[in-house]
């Protein structure tokens, strides 16, 4: 385990925080008011707001799954005024059915209940069950999206915008650690009937047994909710509420590497505030920390925009990452070199990104597909190589060093913005 360079004072010893080396963020915009890195986190207690841990709480954030915890709240809100019921039967479409992992395994025309539909988001976290609940609400899902940023907004979460139901990847959709601990405490407040739908451990629909995600309410006394997520510009997200001895924290922890060094931080931030709520000093505190070596900045996008495609790879709720390589500093090598060979973390593949008459093109090129893609390329070495073929040099802009997944990434994007993307193994 590799750590990070900070420090953790704790009362008796000093130990390092190694949980939180984590995923860098895609970078959106720029804007000098919104530096993102992968990690934040906030614990609170909820009956007074004394906030006892906070890291980068106010910045920007990709939700992930965590989005679902609006989409309940609103489902919440719709069988507590009585536009729903339980028992009610909602009906899957085409477009529901088509999302990727993790899902139900709903077909076109199948039928759940509103309970299974709920249960399938806290256990499962399915996005087809998701997205048959905002139709079912909302008409269609960008309508519904306006529905949970305007219900945001009356929570207090400014700096959220959702722009789908389930979390699934799209460059607009954000928020921040404190918004999501404002979520969690109103769907704990507000609707306290449905709250206990987020501790059930297991769902059997259809001969399938879907397992809860949120491995705090097994491994953790005292926690009964509430919501993971995942998707490769976040990392692994989660809020998980526990009470002890009459009190009760909220915790949110943003950008883990994987779900259990995302649980192992959480367990650790939420003994620190229980400690405290009996008197104890606080247990760490981050002496430093070095984002400069993520790339990402983000800035809330324009809400009148919802419902646009998403932009990024999509992901399921709970995977494993792939063994990340750390972030290297891009280097641009001369016209005359060779593209530099990939190291020993096999495979490493190559993108092309242009070919030119001149070196200056090349390079221009280079900074253009950069900042197009800048998550894809996070690991990668660029460069310009010259060819010669029958008196003519051409200059050829490249990036190598990536993963398979980076290059799916990267192609995606350049391609929206009608740029070359030609990938190749290289070495």
């Amino acid at each position: 385990m590799r750590f990070l360079n900070f420090a953790v004072v704790t009362r008796h010893i000093v130990r390092p925080l190694g949980v939180l080396l984590l995923w860098g963020l895609a970078a959106l915009a720029i804007s000098p008011q919104a530096n993102a890195g992968p990690y934040s986190a906030l614990v609170v207690e909820v009956e007074s707001g004394r906030v006892f841990y906070e890291r980068n709480a106010d910045e920007l954030r990709h939700p992930a799954s965590l989005t679902k915890m609006m989409t309940l709240y609103l489902v919440f809100e719709a069988l507590s005024r009585g536009q729903l019921s339980l028992d009610d039967t909602m009906v899957a479409s085409a477009f529901a059915v088509s999302k990727p992992p993790s899902r139900l395994g709903l077909r076109a025309g199948d039928t759940l209940t509103v309970e299974e539909g709920v249960l399938g988001l806290v256990t499962q976290s399915a996005n087809d069950a998701a997205t048959v609940i905002a139709e079912t609400l909302g008409g269609s899902e960008p309508a519904f999206a306006v529905m949970m940023t305007e219900k945001a907004r009356q929570l207090g979460m400014d700096n959220t915008v959702f722009r789908n139901a389930q979390g699934l990847p799209d460059s607009a959709q954000v928020t921040t650690a404190r918004d999501m601990y404002r979520l969690g405490r109103a769907l704990l407040k507000h609707h306290p009937q449905y709250y206990s739908y987020f501790s059930t451990d297991s769902f059997w629909f259809r001969d399938h047994n879907f397992h809860n995600h949120n491995h705090l309410l097994d491994k953790y006394p005292g926690t009964d909710g509430i919501k993971t997520g995942f998707i490769n510009s976040s990392g692994f997200n989660l809020v998980a509420s526990t009470k002890r001895n009459g009190v009760r924290l909220i915790g949110v922890v943003f950008g883990g590497m994987s779900h259990s060094i995302r649980d192992a931080h959480m367990m650790e931030i939420l003994d620190d505030g229980f400690a405290q709520m009996e008197g104890h000093e606080p247990a760490f505190h981050l002496a430093s920390f070095d984002g400069s070596q993520f790339p990402g900045m983000l800035r809330k996008p324009l809400e009148k925009a919802v419902g646009r495609q998403p932009v990024e790879i999509e992901g399921q709720d709970e995977p494993e990452p792939p063994k990340l390589r750390q972030p290297k500093p891009k280097k641009a090598v001369a016209a005359s070199e060779e593209p530099v060979g990939h190291d020993e973390r096999e495979p490493s593949w190559q993108v092309r990104v242009g070919a030119f008459d001149q070196a200056k093109a090349a390079e221009q090129r280079l900074a253009e597909a950069n900042k197009t893609a800048p998550f894809a390329f996070r690991h990668a070495k660029s460069g310009v190589v010259s060819r010669t073929h029958l008196g003519k040099k051409t200059y050829i802009a490249y990036f190598n060093g990536l993963s398979k997944e980076d290059v799916a990434l990267a192609c995606q994007s350049l391609k929206r913005k009608k740029l070359e993307c030609s990938p190749s193994v290289s070495g």
